[in-house]
C-alpha cells in the first residue's frame, strides 16, 4: 500500500524531465528519454527513484494519508509510461523528430493530468484491463 501524495509528486517530476525534453534538441530530447524511461522501468518494478525521493524527504514533513492505495496500478502506470518514453526516445535518436514529440507530448499530457488532478490514466487503464480479464470459471 501506497501514500496517494506519493505518485503525484513522481508526476511532477515527471512532467518536468518530460517538458525539458520537449524543449531539447533531438539527440539530446532522446537521451533525456531514455534516462527517464529508466525511471519507469524501475518504477514498474516498486523502485521509483522520485518516489524514493517523496518517501525520504518529503513524506516525513506531511500528516498521515487519509488512506493508503494498492501499489499495482501505479506500477502498471509506469510501464505504460516507459512504453511511451522508449517510442520518444527512439523516435529522437532515430531522427523522428514528430513521432518523438508525440510520444512525448502524450507523456507529459498523462503525468501533468495526475500531478495537477490526480487522474491517472495508466492507473485508469489497468482498471478497465482488469474488468474486462475472464474470471475464473467463466464459460463462454
Amino acid at each position: 500500500m501506497i501514500d496517494p501524495r506519493g505518485p503525484r509528486f513522481v508526476a511532477w517530476i515527471t512532467a518536468a524531465v518530460l517538458a525539458v525534453a520537449l524543449l531539447l534538441s533531438n539527440r539530446a530530447a532522446g537521451f533525456v528519454l531514455v534516462g527517464q524511461a529508466l525511471v519507469f522501468a524501475l518504477g514498474s518494478r516498486g523502485w521509483s527513484p522520485y518516489q524514493l525521493v517523496f518517501r525520504r524527504l518529503i513524506r516525513p514533513q506531511l500528516a498521515p494519508p487519509d488512506e493508503l492505495e494498492t501499489e499495482a496500478p501505479t506500477r502498471f502506470a509506469q510501464l505504460v509510461g516507459l512504453a511511451f518514453a522508449v517510442g520518444g526516445a527512439i523516435s529522437f535518436l532515430t531522427g523522428a523528430a514528430t513521432a518523438g514529440i508525440v510520444f512525448t507530448g502524450l507523456a507529459l499530457v498523462a503525468a501533468l493530468l495526475n500531478a495537477a488532478i490526480g487522474l491517472c490514466l495508466g492507473c485508469e487503464l489497468y482498471l478497465v484491463m482488469n474488468r474486462l480479464k475472464p474470471t475464473r470459471g467463466a464459460t463462454a
